[in-house]
């Protein structure tokens, strides 16, 4: 077979040729003409995808899968799924994905290189990168965002959060608005929470840090060193409280304007 057009590419066609020159029988197959198609524009890769995501929805729903909106979901080929699992409108899976039994997720989630146990929770809005791998029953809610990290069983992260290079314990709770800070500019760093551990809402985890089980990090906390297990940390400043100050303020923001 030769290739030596503008484009560099083995024409189909060119069968016929080298059938007859070698003097062989000729016989047909019939096909379904996707099986076949060319892809010469953006319109015919489009037209072909399409073909494939249709297919590959028919799989999944006949493996147990509830696709509440099939046309809205976009599917790889190489993912894994347990029975009885619901996605709601709008998910994309990507490649690498497993998805345990009796997951649910939730619109506009994008989910790729993930193992997700059974009875998994994911979204709205959630991200799960590569790397990430969530045992059973964990709960990972809207504009979270997940990557490598490891998130045991039955623990929590309800809201706004990110979680990269992490290792969560079994039964944990990630208040909204966690950051684990795991690039300093030239590397990644790991962080590590126990068993049973509770982040409050708007704090930074700056890896490499470890937070033993059980322990409470109080809300808007900065950590940048180990914490014991079963301790109370914060690093809030104190409250100052001014009487009365706003009164004041306005009333000479109101003389100044005069």
């Amino acid at each position: 077979m030769r290739s030596d057009n503008a484009k560099g590419e083995i024409y189909l066609t060119d069968i016929v040729y080298h059938a007859n020159a070698q003097a062989l029988n000729v016989t047909y197959r019939t096909t379904n003409e996707t099986e076949i198609a060319g892809v010469n524009s953006r319109q015919d890769l489009a037209h072909i995808e399409a073909i494939l995501q249709k297919r590959l929805r028919q799989s999944a729903m006949e493996q147990g899968v509830t696709l509440q909106a099939p046309e809205t979901v976009f599917l790889n080929a190489d993912i894994r799924f347990g029975r009885d699992v619901i996605i709601e409108p709008h998910v994309v899976i990507g490649a690498g994905s497993v998805i345990g039994e009796g997951c649910i997720i939730k619109s506009f989630s994008h989910i790729e290189g993930t193992t997700l146990g059974a009875c998994c929770i994911i979204g709205p809005y959630a991200r799960l990168r590569p790397g990430t791998n969530a045992d059973e029953g964990v709960k990972i809610g809207n504009f979270v965002e997940t990557k490598k990290a490891v998130i045991g069983a039955g623990s929590k992260a309800n809201h706004l959060t990110y979680i990269g290079d992490t290792t969560i314990g079994v039964g944990a709770n990630i208040g909204a608005g966690t950051i684990t800070c795991n690039y300093d500019g030239f590397g990644k760093f790991k962080t590590l929470i126990g068993d049973g551990a509770s982040i409050g809402s708007n704090t930074a985890l700056v890896a490499p840090v470890t937070i033993g089980a059980g322990a409470i990090i109080g809300a808007g906390s900065t950590i940048t060193a180990d914490v014991p297990s079963n301790s109370i940390t914060t690093t809030r400043s104190a409250v100052d409280v001014r009487h009365d100050a706003a009164t004041r303020y306005r009333s000479v923001r109101e003389n100044d304007t005069k």
